[in-house]
């Protein structure tokens, strides 16, 4: 493994949380970083290109080519593509290198992951990222998970990062995340609908007068913006995550609807903000 003043660092999607991660890591002095997504090349991916340009990430032309050399290769796609990811990677990853799967995914969905990474020879570490990354980048709340998480998570650490190991075991730390998200992505489905509901009858102001006299430390109008921006922002990649979190309930053997619906509520409110252009 490279050592933290001279990491090679590969990312495998550069969206969001690979530009935010990048931005904080490259801030240490030796760290070279090598990026791929999907859209290079593209004019919708112009835009990643330019955002890799100015930090002093370089663009390659396959995901083979940014992740050969690196000591940690990080997968930042979407919940959907976590595993087809994991699984082309593992054909070329090489012993010693450990892929950061921080993709909000299913535990079953990390498990056959970990399984197709380390069947060829990689590490494989699962990371569970507990908030929105935009604001806090690099410092983030993630939890680890997996036989090397404590090695990776203490060694990303000294480079800025905020890696707390939970589980020598796959699954548990993305358990974690999702359980976690039936509640905040289910009260932002919640939140928009209340919303449009009072909107279309004119009864906010009291309703969310009502809300704050049951709930007076929540500011409910701020609440409410809040919750729709997000979901209008991020509605596409939180209803793959809410996709996975049904996943993991039907697993477990509970009726998956809920989450399921949530992420239809969360897919809505994202292609109201693309009708809306």
């Amino acid at each position: 493994m490279a050592g933290a003043n001279t990491a090679a660092i590969a990312f495998i999607g550069f969206g969001e949380v690979g530009q935010s991660f990048s931005r904080g890591l490259l801030a240490n002095e030796g760290v070279a970083i090598r990026a791929y997504d999907l859209l290079f090349g593209s004019e919708a991916g112009r835009r990643l290109e330019v955002a890799a340009q100015e930090l002093g990430v370089v663009c390659a032309s396959s995901a083979q080519e940014a992740c050969s050399g690196a000591a940690f290769v990080f997968s930042a796609v979407t919940a959907d593509r976590a595993e087809v990811v994991a699984t082309e990677a593992a054909a070329w990853l090489k012993p010693g290198q450990i892929f950061v799967d921080v993709n909000s995914a299913a535990p079953s969905t990390k498990q056959r992951a970990a399984a197709a990474v380390t069947a060829g020879g990689a590490d494989y570490v699962e990371a569970a990222v507990m908030a929105p990354v935009l604001k806090p980048g690099l410092k983030v709340a993630i939890l680890t998970g997996g036989p090397k998480a404590q090695a990776a998570s203490d060694a990303l650490n000294t480079l800025g990062m905020n890696l707390t190991p939970v589980s020598e075991v796959y699954g548990r730390a993305s358990a974690m995340k999702l359980c976690r998200s039936i509640v905040i992505k289910g009260l932002e489905a919640l939140m928009v609908d209340c919303a449009a509901a009072c909107e279309a009858w004119d009864v906010k102001d009291p309703v969310f007068a009502s809300l704050n006299a049951t709930f007076p430390s929540i500011d409910f109008h701020a609440l409410a913006a809040d919750m729709r921006e997000r979901v209008a922002t991020h509605g596409v990649r939180r209803s793959a995550e809410m996709r996975e979190a049904a996943e993991m309930l039907a697993a477990a053997g509970f009726h998956p609807g809920l989450s399921a619906a949530i992420a239809d509520a969360q897919q809505r409110g994202a292609r109201r903000k693309e009708s809306a252009r």
